[in-house]
């Protein structure tokens, strides 16, 4: 495979995984009701974008993950005062726009000086024309248009703080559970692509080995091991080769649809006791129920893992060589993707799972300390203070910031180093 259709797996692998994750955000938003600015992909500068409906949609340099914003996360800030000369546009009876500058040549245009306005609740606006006052309904829709751009106004009932706190929760959990079921569904398609593994079958034979003096040859299932049967469990395959050391091993092996009988010794190989030859799985082609049953084995065995993996970043059973940010990531992925779609559909539903559980820890910025909030909300009746949450939020990025530089630092190293 080269390197070109690599980079295009990796980038397509990382967009779907980001897209479904904030798609989640946007979809339940959307049922609540909230105003959803805009749906990203990356930060940093715009690379393309477009509006559909009130929300844009765009596609950002920074492959680094994305984000849906809603109305009311971040203080609504519009630039109008009382006291200030606007131009209306009036559609209808209702307000559609509202000019802060720039208006004196456009036609069709209300222009007068604010006396009173309301766009939070009541939606209208009081305004002063040539010494006569002027009451409007502004639409909920109602965009406010500044050196040409325009941002629409966001109702109180619009906005993300106003829904209930199951209706915020479940706006947040979406998003980890689509890349929990995103997961699932590439379980489930390894399933089917991979099939059901029937024995342990043999893959490369290392040169002077004993499998290879033996006369062990790539393709060998091997049936029972010292009269003990293997069936598929690699593992205790290695637990009695590695305790043989020195020691006659008989092997059952099945070629070419028949048995035949093998001996060998195994041998200290690198530090380890090994005969000398890779290890993989006969397999046949899985039913429905047997993909649905290995990919739920999957989801609950890899969930448990990184559960496990987290747990040593939290009493520090770990060395920063244990971590991996963006460019680590990237490197193993493409060793991954080059070894053929099915390790690389695999990675990516790893991937996608670490990511829907990383991003429910209680940590700062991270949808988990958002529920966790939302949690204390319910239990207090009454939000917490909105900028001492921000405040929280924002050391929280910050750290994880750093983090990242330090781990992205270290990947670079090791890269060079080799």
């Amino acid at each position: 495979m080269n390197s070109l259709q690599i980079t295009l797996q990796i980038v397509l692998m990382f967009f779907v995984l980001v897209s479904l994750h904030e798609f989640g955000h946007l979809f339940f938003a959307k049922r609540a009701g909230i105003l959803v600015r805009e749906f990203a992909i990356g930060f940093g500068p715009k690379l393309f974008s477009y509006k559909k409906g009130e929300t844009r949609y765009t596609l950002r340099l920074l492959p680094i993950g994305g984000y849906a914003r809603m109305a009311g996360e971040d203080p609504e800030i519009l630039q109008i005062a009382t006291g200030q000369t606007v131009g209306l546009r009036v559609q209808d009876g209702q307000v559609t726009d509202i000019y802060s500058d720039r208006f004196e040549r456009l036609p069709g245009i209300v222009i007068g000086t604010i006396e009173d306005f309301d766009l939070d609740e009541a939606l209208f606006m009081q305004i002063s024309v040539d010494g006569e006052s002027h009451r409007f309904t502004v639409h909920p829709q109602a965009n406010v248009v500044q050196h040409g751009q325009e941002t629409q106004i966001a109702p109180l009932n619009r906005q993300f703080g106003s829904k209930t706190v199951l209706q915020r929760a479940l706006t947040i959990f979406a998003g980890p559970v689509m890349n929990v079921l995103l997961a699932f569904v590439l379980f489930l398609i390894y399933a089917f692509a991979t099939g059901v593994p029937t024995g342990v079958k043999l893959g490369n034979i290392t040169p002077d080995s004993p499998a290879a003096k033996a006369d062990l040859q790539q393709g060998d299932v091997i049936k029972t091991v010292n009269g003990e049967v293997i069936g598929t469990n690699t593992d205790r395959l290695i637990e009695i080769i590695k305790g043989s050391g020195g020691k006659s091993v008989l092997l059952i092996l099945e070629r070419n649809r028949e048995e035949i009988q093998k001996d060998l010794i195994p041998i200290e190989i690198e530090g380890t006791v090994r005969i000398g030859t890779e290890l993989g799985f006969a397999t046949r082609a899985a039913n429905g129920g047997e993909a649905i049953s290995g990919a739920w084995n999957d989801t609950t065995f890899m969930t448990k893992q990184i559960l496990i993996g987290f747990k040593k970043l939290v009493t520090g059973d770990f060395k920063m060589d244990d971590l991996a940010g963006p460019v680590g990531t990237v490197k193993f992925t493409a060793q991954i993707a080059a070894a053929g779609i099915a390790p690389m559909v695999r990675w990516s539903a790893l991937l996608s799972l670490y990511l829907a559980i990383f991003n429910l820890l209680p940590i700062p910025a991270l949808d988990g300390s958002r529920l966790v909030f939302l949690a204390i909300e319910a239990v207090r009746g009454k939000p917490v203070d909105p900028n001492r949450e921000s405040l929280v939020h924002f050391v929280g990025f910050a750290l994880l910031m750093l983090l990242m530089i330090a781990v992205t630092y270290n990947d670079i190293l090791s890269l060079f180093q080799g």
